[in-house]
């Protein structure tokens, strides 16, 4: 039973020896055609084990050996002075089909754990273009550019690219209306809301696009997402103010205290909002100067919205002189305000007596207009106060002072 068993082994050990051996000396199946395309190539790969790729490998890097030994051979007869044209460019051709070939067994061998490290640097060195050769050069060229898999390719995926990023520029510029369409028809939707969704939905809907171009260009988006997610970390913490103003910008297109259009006073500044990102709003003063305020600054500090209503009521101050009739003056405080066309009867102006200052006799004179109209009232009211007043002889006084002078004679402590 023993030398039954040690028979079986030994047999066992022969036959995978022998499997072995004849799977290192098979020969490569794929080399046959070298005009073989590198799609058709890595399909015939795809599902040989490693030892058996490992064999194609090799030959293909026996043809493309053979073929630098022609080339160089070819090379030393054109030194000696036997040039041969024809044949100089059919073995660029050829080894350029060598190294495309070799390259996708490479890719094989790659993927199921094979080291092709040697092979690699032996094409690095082999494959390098002679420019001192114009003529090496031009073939070289020539075959590439005429190439399926080199310039006839890379014009088809720029094509493909290009053509993509136009599409989806368009698409964005489609779904950007639609959104914009659908937060007007919103019930209290603001014109900030309305930008902001608009602006994002473009900007996120290219961005999709240009992804997709890429990938049009055979280009590996995988390591530049993740360069995007660690460049994000990296700048979130670099820049938290501004990330603090994206907060704060985020909240006011949520409670909306102001729109574009209307006159704000926020962070000390008051002016038309003219515009607002998520970092930033932009506010016109009436000078006609433009000051950008971080949202930061509005959202912590208090907000006031001149315009935010449609009425408005205009405050204003008067006064007489104490010698002059309180009640002729009221009178006439009042006829003036309600003469007024933009002065509105509801709620009715209220004119009183409000402050015994100083050097007069103080009214407060306080009627409602539209907003827009606020300073028309304001100006015109407080020109015919003046006007009226001189005509009625009621004095305007200015501040005054009395000065008690008291003289010290010679001689007296």
């Amino acid at each position: 039973m023993h030398s039954f068993l040690t028979s079986f082994v030994l047999a066992l050990s022969l036959f995978v020896q022998s499997a072995v051996s004849q799977e290192s000396t098979a020969a490569p199946t794929t080399t046959g055609n070298i005009d073989i395309s590198r799609e058709v190539l890595a399909a015939k790969l795809s599902p040989m084990p490693l030892a058996r790729i490992e064999v194609e490998v090799q030959g293909w890097m026996d043809l493309l050996v053979a073929t630098n030994t022609k080339s160089s051979e070819n090379k030393i007869a054109e030194l000696g002075g036997s040039p041969n044209a024809d044949l100089k460019s059919r073995l660029i051709a050829e080894q350029d089909k060598a190294v495309r070939g070799l390259g996708a067994a490479l890719e094989a061998m790659k993927a199921l754990g094979g080291d092709p490290a040697n092979y690699e640097k032996y094409i690095a060195a082999s494959s390098g273009l002679d420019l001192s050769d114009a003529s090496g050069f031009m073939t070289y060229a020539t075959n590439w550019v005429t190439s399926e898999e080199g310039g006839i390719a890379v014009a088809i995926n720029l094509v493909k690219f290009l053509i993509t990023l136009f599409l989806f520029k368009i698409a964005a510029g489609i779904i950007a209306g639609v959104v914009r369409k659908a937060v007007d028809r919103m019930k209290g939707s603001s014109d900030l809301l309305r930008d902001f969704l608009v602006n994002v939905v473009r900007r996120i809907t290219f961005f999709i696009g240009l992804i997709v171009a890429l990938s049009m260009l055979n280009v590996d988006i995988t390591p530049f997402v993740a360069a995007l997610g660690a460049a994000g970390f990296v700048i979130g913490f670099a820049l938290q103010g501004t990330l603090s103003n994206f907060a704060s910008g985020i909240m006011i297109l949520i409670y909306r205290p102001y729109d574009i259009g209307e006159v704000v006073t926020a962070a000390g500044t008051t002016g038309k909002v003219d515009a607002m990102t998520l970092v930033s709003t932009t506010l016109r003063l009436p000078d006609n100067q433009t000051v950008i305020v971080p949202n930061n600054s509005i959202w912590g500090d208090v907000i006031t919205n001149v315009t935010g209503q449609s009425t408005r009521r205009v405050d204003m101050t008067f006064g007489c002189g104490y010698t002059d009739d309180l009640q002729k003056t009221q009178v006439l405080l009042e006829e003036i305000v309600k003469a007024h066309p933009k002065v509105h009867v509801e709620p009715e102006p209220v004119v009183k007596v409000h402050e015994l200052a100083d050097s007069s006799v103080n009214f407060v004179v306080r009627p409602w207009a539209d907003t827009a109209d606020y300073w028309d009232v304001f100006w015109d009211v407080t020109r015919a106060v003046k006007d009226r007043f001189d005509a009625e002889g009621i004095s305007i006084p200015f501040p005054q002072q009395d000065v008690h002078v008291h003289q010290v004679t010679a001689g007296t402590a």
